[in-house]
């Protein structure tokens, strides 16, 4: 299966979308355990893309263009530390296609993996540490074996999606270890970390953008 620039330019549209619906509850899940604007956030980062998907990036058909724009934008317009992680995955993700004729299963695997790999490294949030890693590491670990056993990104992601939510769903039951929420302690538990949630809703767009372009094929 190939994904084409209009696809993953609708898919970031769709982020977008989402973004603006769950802005409030990001902010809400954000409120119990740091500044609370969250929502906001994101909101002013991926405005800030749709901005370049209307004007500049509106006849790109280059993915890797379109996904690195997306990336370094982002980085503008945020100023938080989930500013740098975001544009460390997307480029990171620009880089793993860079040079590769046809964008296939393979390629959209190495693409979210170089994602994920991306903002660890800029990062340095371990598993269990209450972040957007928690929704993020089980995602590709989950990508990487079953892709290994199915050969077919559309069922790998499917299920990367569900150990996105997973992870992120743990969140509640974890002892905040970094940022402003660390200083919370013990209180931290209970609340579900809203970087996580919102990396785990990304992934879930690009999961129902994909399936959607392929039930239009069909029909």
């Amino acid at each position: 299966m190939e994904i084409s620039a209009v696809q993953f330019k609708q898919f970031l549209m769709n982020v977008v979308e989402m973004i603006e619906e769950q802005k409030d509850y990001l902010c809400e899940l954000d409120r119990k355990l740091g500044d609370g604007d969250h929502g906001v956030t994101m909101s002013i980062g991926w405005q800030a893309v749709k901005e370049q998907l209307e004007g500049p990036l509106a006849e790109e058909q280059d993915c890797v263009k379109l996904s690195s724009t997306a990336g370094r934008t982002f980085l503008s317009a945020v100023g938080s530390s989930v500013g740098p992680l975001y544009a460390t995955g997307f480029m990171r993700g620009a880089k793993a296609l860079k040079g590769k004729e046809v964008l296939d299963d393979t390629a959209w695997k190495d693409y979210w993996v170089a994602f994920v790999d991306g903002v660890q490294e800029r990062g340095q949030a371990e598993l269990g540490d209450k972040t957007m890693m928690d929704a993020l590491i089980p995602a590709r670990n989950t990508l990487v074996d079953a892709f290994e056993q199915e050969g077919n990104f559309i069922k790998s992601i499917e299920l990367a999606v569900q150990s996105a939510k997973d992870g992120a769903a743990s969140t509640k039951d974890m002892l905040s270890k970094r940022g402003r929420s660390s200083r919370l302690g013990e209180r931290s538990i209970g609340a579900q970390d809203p970087g996580a949630t919102s990396a785990a809703a990304i992934l879930e767009v690009f999961l129902q953008t994909v399936k959607s372009s392929v039930c239009e094929s069909i029909s």
